[in-house]
């Protein structure tokens, strides 16, 4: 039964089920970017690398015929219960030209300092033809110090993928502007005003921070909508079958 209900915890993590509304104090930021990878995971297939895979809390959501999580080894966080299949040493992918059909990597890219130089990388390993879906952050607070390195627009972002050789497919932002200013509130309740011992956390967010996302669920909806000021970008990027099609 415990054991249940923490997978039941886990998962609420990352996608938007009711159990994660009492549970899940990044419900809002968390929803908004499950909702956005299961839109674009149709464009996964094949031999699929997550970059940057962690737990690989997304895998469920495509139908891909083998998948390989690779990270590195010195991060911000412990990677003790992760489902990491290969490490990489942050410079160089261990694989061959060509080698997979899809790539996804999410909220990774603010963590590599040499950004174009690890999409020159990616776009090395991805066929000809294949696809890259990526989220990263737009405005979140520093996190996995002190490995965070950048934020980017909606603009500076798919200039460097372009710039590495990558066709734009779809370009997206999750959560209004409503949205993302109710839920950096409720983090900063969360993490500065409520206790730092994690039962304490979990018994205490149903009475207080699930009342606040509920407000801000109801005031993003009511209110004007505006995405200049969101949570996450989602792209969808392909390299092209032919090298002239790439510049």
């Amino acid at each position: 039964m415990l054991s249940e209900l923490k997978k039941l915890y886990n998962k609420s993590l990352f996608q938007p089920t009711f159990f994660g509304l009492f549970f899940n104090p990044f419900f809002i930021i968390r929803g908004g970017l499950y909702r956005g990878v299961a839109q674009s995971s149709a464009y996964m297939h094949g031999r699929l690398l997550d970059f940057g895979c962690g737990s690989k809390p997304y895998k469920s959501l495509f139908d891909v015929t083998e998948y390989i999580g690779t990270d590195i080894a010195v991060s911000g966080h412990d990677h003790r219960h992760e489902e990491i299949d290969v490490y990489y040493d942050g410079k160089t992918l261990p694989f061959t030209d060509a080698y997979f059909d899809s790539i996804f990597s999410s909220e990774v890219f603010e963590h590599i300092f040499n950004l174009p130089e690890m999409l020159g990388e990616l776009h090395r390993v991805l066929k000809p033809g294949g696809q890259m879906l990526v989220t990263l952050p737009f405005v979140w607070d520093e996190h996995e110090i002190p490995y965070d390195y950048a934020r980017y627009t909606s603009f500076g972002i798919r200039h460097l993928l372009e710039q590495s050789g990558f066709i734009v497919l779809e370009s997206r932002k999750t959560t209004n502007y409503v949205a993302t200013i109710c839920q950096m509130w409720i983090a900063y309740v969360y993490q500065h005003i409520f206790p730092k011992r994690k039962i304490f956390r979990i018994a205490l967010t149903p009475f207080f921070i699930t009342p606040l996302t509920l407000c801000a669920l109801l005031l993003s909806a009511l209110l004007p909508k505006n995405m200049n000021f969101f949570h996450n970008n989602i792209l969808v990027v392909q390299k092209p079958a032919n090298l002239s099609e790439s510049r």
